[in-house]
């Protein structure tokens, strides 16, 4: 009898298994339908605003080539410029030092965008064709490329027309927008490219060269270093850029913050400031 009894109630527990409904189960997206959006779980110490307070240190990247922006002395190793001391800014903003991080134009900008550094510093223009491997930051100022001639040349070389004859011997530093610009426009004048930007004026001086064509602040301090050499009209320059921080691509709060730094610096008076101690 009550081997009966076991046997009736486990066939009601079988029973009453196969009727319950079974578990609901996600359906297979139909073929080419779009994926169903994953949750986001990066936390937001991925950003550099974080990281950098909490590392305690700001990577700067920057050539050490282009006074009076950034300029590294060969006997000291010791950074100057105005776009060195904005470093020096920002770093302590974020409760960080800055560490200069060696790069050159050819390769600021993969080092940029390979991690080697947090921003690329030191008078970089923006251009498009960097524009798709970093950000940029609000602008800090507005250039262009203009000539830098010897004193006794500035009413020779006035126009590109003028500038690209035979016989003019024009010179330019490598692997950034003065070589693009010069290559773009330079045709029949005879067309150098001098490896040292901090001894290519030296070379105008002295005679082995007629003209370089770079950025109007760059000509406008050049000048005042050098004597022998005149700036053509910095005020009208050939062409339109703008100097700006390069940052990294997808990191909006840092770029945020940057560009509030920036905008602040430019609007209170602290660039103009650094700027007038090496341009007047």
């Amino acid at each position: 009898m009550k081997r009966a009894a076991t046997l009736s109630a486990l066939a009601c527990l079988l029973a009453a298994t196969a009727a319950a409904p079974s578990p609901a189960r996600t359906p297979a997206p139909a073929p080419g339908s779009a994926p169903t959006a994953a949750p986001d779980v990066r936390h937001r110490a991925t950003t550099l605003l974080d990281a950098v307070p909490r590392r305690g240190v700001l990577r700067v990247c920057t050539t050490g080539d282009y006074r009076p922006f950034s300029y590294r002395d060969p006997r000291t190793g010791k950074y100057t410029g105005i776009d060195i001391q904005m470093a020096r800014d920002l770093a302590k903003s974020l409760d960080a030092r800055p560490r200069y991080v060696a790069t050159t134009w050819a390769k600021l900008v993969g080092d940029l965008a390979a991690g080697r550094c947090d921003i690329g510093m030191g008078g970089v223009s923006i251009t498009l064709a960097r524009a798709r491997a970093v950000a940029f930051s609000e602008p800090t100022r507005t250039d262009g490329k203009t000539p830098i001639v010897r004193c006794a040349d500035k009413d020779k070389y006035r126009t590109l027309d003028r500038i690209d004859r035979p016989g003019t011997k024009v010179i330019v530093n490598p692997g950034g927008t003065n070589e693009e610009f010069a290559r773009a426009h330079i045709k029949r004048a005879a067309l150098t490219v001098h490896p040292d930007n901090t001894t290519i004026f030296d070379e105008i001086v002295a005679g082995r060269a007629d003209v370089m064509m770079t950025d109007a602040g760059e000509t406008r301090y050049q000048a005042k270093v050098h004597p022998q050499l005149c700036s053509v009209h910095p005020d009208k320059p050939f062409s339109f850029s703008e100097k700006a921080y390069a940052l990294p691509r997808g990191d909006g709060e840092f770029t945020a913050y940057v560009n509030q730094w920036v905008h602040l610096a430019t609007h209170d008076g602290t660039y103009r400031t650094y700027e007038d101690v090496w341009m007047k």
